[in-house]
């Protein structure tokens, strides 16, 4: 099996902070991001990762993020070790294919999600109300419709818990200007729409994502991860029902089995059988090998 890297630990190279998925270091004036194969499932980061999702996390960020440099430009500096500050070559074992030097942007305190389709916590809004994050929508829409037009549902960033959603209204409050907000909704919509042109050619609907947006000096960048497994709803076009729940290219099947035990959905989480493991692992395989061919 492949080597599984649950965390890094590099003594001569500041480290910045650990995420539930990635180890940020600062290096010069850059970021080191690398992912991890650490998973977490209901907001807990589970004791044995996913061989190669970290990779996988990367290499599809960096397709992205090449695929909309035209509509935004992002943090991206490099990804080869061999372009990296020469302290970093001696690691080149752990970070190869995993990680990007990165610009340092002021991180805008926002999620910007998109959503082209009812799913998740939209769903179960629209049930009750007739609305996602507040705007109405038609009636008689079932689970996993698609919509019209994709909405832009931006959520503030928590530092513990759940983010909360937020208006537009709101958003313009939190980022400090109606033009800011603007622009970051209009960026997510175009990168969205992009990619769900892409994607669909390739048999696969991208049903929502999260994107992530910095300010370097008076510029907007994208930042973080793009379009990956964990940013993203991914499902497969030959089988999409609307009327039902999908299946998605993710790590859904950890969740799925951990809904079957008796766990209160704190720390410690759950050993993943090795069952589960591997049907994860070629999940997140088949939807690189798709996006990216």
């Amino acid at each position: 099996m492949v080597d599984v890297i649950m965390e890094t630990n590099f003594s001569d190279v500041k480290l910045l902070r650990r995420g539930k998925v990635r180890d940020v270091y600062e290096i010069d004036d850059y970021l080191l991001i690398i992912a991890t194969d650490r998973v977490s499932a209901f907001d807990v980061v589970l004791p044995n990762g996913i061989p190669d999702k970290g990779r996988i996390l990367t290499q599809i960020s960096i397709y992205w993020f090449n695929q909309m440099k035209d509509i935004v430009e992002n943090h991206i500096v490099a990804t080869e070790v061999n372009d990296y500050p020469e302290i970093l070559h001696k690691y080149k074992d752990a970070l190869e294919g995993r990680s990007m030097l990165v610009k340092k942007a002021r991180p805008m305190p926002v999620e910007c999600i998109v959503r082209g389709y009812l799913s998740g916590s939209g769903w179960k809004e629209y049930k009750e109300r007739g609305t996602v994050c507040g705007i109405r929508l038609p009636v008689g829409l079932v689970e996993s419709s698609r919509l019209d037009e994709p909405i832009f549902t931006p959520s503030t960033k928590a530092e513990e818990g759940h983010d909360i959603n937020i208006s537009l209204d709101e958003m313009k409050k939190v980022v400090g200007g109606n033009d800011l907000a603007e622009r970051l909704r209009d960026c997510s919509l175009r990168v969205y729409k992009r990619a769900r042109q892409m994607a669909g050619k390739k048999g696969i609907i991208i049903a929502d994502t999260k994107m992530e947006f910095g300010m370097l000096g008076d510029k907007l960048i994208l930042i973080d991860e793009l379009l990956t497994p964990d940013s993203s709803r991914f499902w497969s076009i030959k089988d999409y029902r609307a009327g039902r729940g999908q299946d998605s290219f993710d790590k859904q099947i950890v969740r799925d089995y951990l809904l079957t035990l008796d766990w209160d959905k704190t720390y410690p989480g759950p050993v993943l059988p090795d069952g589960i493991i591997e049907k994860t692992a070629a999940r997140y395989r088949e939807i690189l090998e798709i996006l990216t061919r």
